[in-house]
């Protein structure tokens, strides 16, 4: 059984960086069938896909996000982390990561609130 677990700090300062770590179990985040994503959802607002590393370690993110946001990956321990700098109140929200594939998201991680509080 695939299982994601979203690890990181709940409450965060602006101006800060946001560092969430994914830790997969079940299967190897290098397996070239699929990707992993990072997705968000903010207060009253839908998932929003934020961007997601590939089983190569190529990095891909919405447009929104490109100018502030990287991913990183511990192959050895299976693990990928979403780095977002210069967070605002507005990056308040649950972070999820979840497992890709070319029919949509599979698997995913129960979620990381994040709170932006100054």
């Amino acid at each position: 059984q695939v299982q994601l677990q979203e690890s990181g700090p709940g409450l965060l300062k602006p101006a800060q960086t946001l560092s969430l770590t994914c830790t997969v179990s079940g299967a190897s985040i290098t397996s070239d069938e699929y990707s992993w994503s990072w997705i968000r959802q903010s207060p009253g607002k839908g998932l929003e896909w934020m961007g997601q590393i590939a089983f190569s370690g190529s990095t891909y993110f919405s447009s929104s996000f490109r100018s502030r946001a990287s991913m990183s990956r511990d192959t050895s321990g299976n693990q990928f982390t979403l780095h977002l700098s210069s967070v605002t109140l507005e990056d308040t929200a649950v972070y999820y990561c979840a497992r890709t594939w070319a029919y949509g998201y599979d698997f995913w991680g129960h979620g990381a609130q994040v709170t932006v509080s100054s």
